[in-house]
């Protein structure tokens, strides 16, 4: 299995899922993808956030968590730069992220997590709603976000 484990934001790993992430919406978007909203590394990071890597050596995939940000109520947290390495896709990696960064979101005190996405992203789309994710109206000023969905974090699952 795949481990998962934190990272500062600033390690070359992170950089090069962040690399990745940003070609990708790149290619998918038709124009270059600004990464605006990480104008604050600081916040990918603890006591405001969590960057999480899958893999030893290569990294396959990458989750980002953040509070504090712009729409954000009390309370609620904001999941960013979902991304699975087409070498490990349709291996579930990315439902487990989203596993790992709602449990640390639930580790932070947090009671929702909010997320957006573009329409050149259907499959990630399709992740959220199997996933009990719930559209939401527009919450931020992405401009590169078509949709927004929110979740309740209940109580940590016992496996």
């Amino acid at each position: 299995m795949i481990p998962i484990r934190p990272f500062p934001v600033d390690a070359p790993e992170a950089t090069a899922c962040l690399v990745a992430y940003f070609a990708e919406l790149s290619a998918r978007f038709g124009q270059t993808f600004d990464p605006y909203a990480d104008a604050d590394p600081a916040a990918l990071q603890p006591p405001r956030g969590l960057f999480l890597i899958a893999g030893t050596g290569t990294p396959m995939g990458c989750v980002a968590l953040r509070t504090g940000a712009e729409g954000l109520p009390p309370g609620t947290g904001e999941v960013k730069r979902l991304w699975v390495a087409p070498a490990a896709r349709g291996q579930g990696l990315a439902r487990r992220l989203m596993a790992e960064v709602e449990t640390a979101a639930r580790g932070m005190g947090l009671s929702h997590l909010r997320l957006d996405t573009s329409r050149h992203l259907p499959e990630a789309q399709a992740l959220y709603l199997r996933d009990g994710w719930t559209g939401i109206s527009r919450y931020n000023s992405n401009p590169y976000a078509d949709h927004w969905f929110e979740k309740r974090l209940g109580p940590a699952q016992i496996s």
